[in-house]
Formats: structure tokens, sequence, C-alpha cells
């Protein structure tokens, strides 16, 4: 299916890899020019390196910290042209209440909450003096289905949830949307580290990490949120806007994970 956003050109944060990796592939292959942003600047050089070598586009990387919110505003007046803006950088960590400290959660928040809502303030701007753009928030599940063991990322994805609708259900009218993406698990380097570690843990090998997997409802892998980010950025989305989609295996309506 040609989406026919050929020619547009794509900011995607959390880039070198993952979920924020397979968004950039799905959009150099429906022909868009891509930033690719990430803290670290070779595996950004890797990533940039696989997309010329598959794809006719343009790819340039911007190694930056997006915790510092003068460092988000500058990697957004350096792509001030963008037509669509991917946020995706952001791991915050798992534990509860008392697990996850006041430096921590700060730490975690700045990066990812903060990060998304300095990044679309300043994006928003330049999309609106022009008159057009998307915006799309790659958030997670638990924002939802809130756990305590999960408290920082449940109650930060919850907030950006809410900030991605209430954004999003009045931006139309400066000719923007702005829409939303939870991912369950999926199966991204992340994910296989934390089950190499209990495959290790619980079976003596590491390489056995598959068997440690749920295998009734197997992770997604990252292909499909990448496409659904293209989807979403193309007219054929033209009245998406302010809500999320949740693509989890159907996870947040099961009593059993």
């Amino acid at each position: 299916m040609d989406l026919g956003i050929a020619g547009r050109t794509a900011l995607i944060t959390g880039a070198s890899k993952g979920i924020g990796y397979a968004a950039a592939e799905s959009l150099a292959r429906e022909g868009c020019d891509v930033h690719l942003a990430a803290r670290t600047e070779a595996d950004l050089a890797a990533a940039r390196d696989r997309i010329r070598g598959r794809f006719n586009v343009r790819a340039e990387i911007h190694p930056v910290d997006l915790s510092d919110g003068d460092a988000a505003r500058a990697l957004i007046e350096t792509c001030r042209d963008v037509d669509i803006l991917v946020n995706n950088a952001g791991a915050i960590p798992a534990g509860d209440l008392q697990a996850v400290g006041e430096g921590t959660w700060r730490e975690a928040w700045n990066l990812k909450v903060f990060g998304y809502q300095n990044t679309c303030r300043a994006a928003y701007e330049n999309m609106k003096a022009r008159g057009k753009g998307v915006i799309i928030n790659v958030i997670g599940a638990a924002g939802e289905r809130p756990i305590a063991g999960y408290i920082a990322g449940s109650a930060g994805n919850a907030s950006l949830m809410a900030f991605t609708r209430a954004l999003g259900g009045g931006s139309t009218i400066d000719g923007i949307r702005v829409v939303g993406i939870n991912p369950g698990q999926i199966e991204t380097e992340r994910l296989v580290t934390m089950l190499r570690t209990t495959a290790e843990r619980d079976l003596g090998d590491p390489e056995r990490w598959r068997e440690v997997a749920n295998q009734d409802y197997p992770a997604g892998q990252p292909e499909h949120i990448g496409d659904m980010v293209a989807f979403l950025a193309s007219d054929l989305s033209a009245n998406t806007t302010g809500t999320i989609i949740t693509i989890d295996g159907g996870a947040s309506h099961r009593t059993r994970f």
C-alpha cells in the first residue's frame, strides 16, 4: 500500500534501536527523509548506514540527550521543517513506590515525560506556522493498565496519554494531528536482555531465553509499531487525532499475562 508520504521529512527520537529504528525504517521505506535522534552516536551511525543502504532517502543523525530541555529545543530548531515528529526516547525503570526513589523518578521523567512535552511544544509551533504536521507519541500500555511494580512508568505513560489526547483534541484547527501508540511487550534488545537474564537464573543458560518467554502470548515485533507509525503519519489517517492506539496482543484485556 502506498501511503502517499514520499518526500516528507520525519524526526524520530530514540531511533538507534528497537521501536524507534523500526519506525524510521518504515517511514524511509515509504520515501520519507529521516532525522534520527538518540544519545549514542555510534548506534545512530549504524542505524543511519542501514537506512541509507536500503532506501533512497536522506538520513541524518543527531546525538542528543533529550532529558535536557535546551538540547530538546535545539534539536527541533535544527529539524524545524519536519512534517512528522515521532517521540520514542526514554525507558522508565521498573519498581514499586519504595524501590524508585525521587532521583531515579525525576531522571526518567525528564527524558520521557518532559522530553516528549518539550519536543511537542517546539515542533508544534513550527508546524502551526506551516499549517500542517503530525506528531506521534510512542508511549506504553502500562499507562492504561497501571501496576504497582511499574509505578513510575505507569504514571508517566498515563500522563503522556492525557497529554496526547488533550493536545490532539484541538490541534486540527492548526492543521496538526497528534496521536499516541501504546505498545505492549515488544521483542526489542531490552526485552531479550531481560529474558536472557531470567533464562540464566532459572535454566542456567541465557541462550534458552525463548523458553522463558510467554509461549501463549508471544511478544510483538518492533515492525508492528513501526508500520503503525507510518500509517498514522499518512493522510489515510487524516481523521485520527487526540487518540491512543494500543498494540499489545490483547494484554490490556486479559486477566492472565
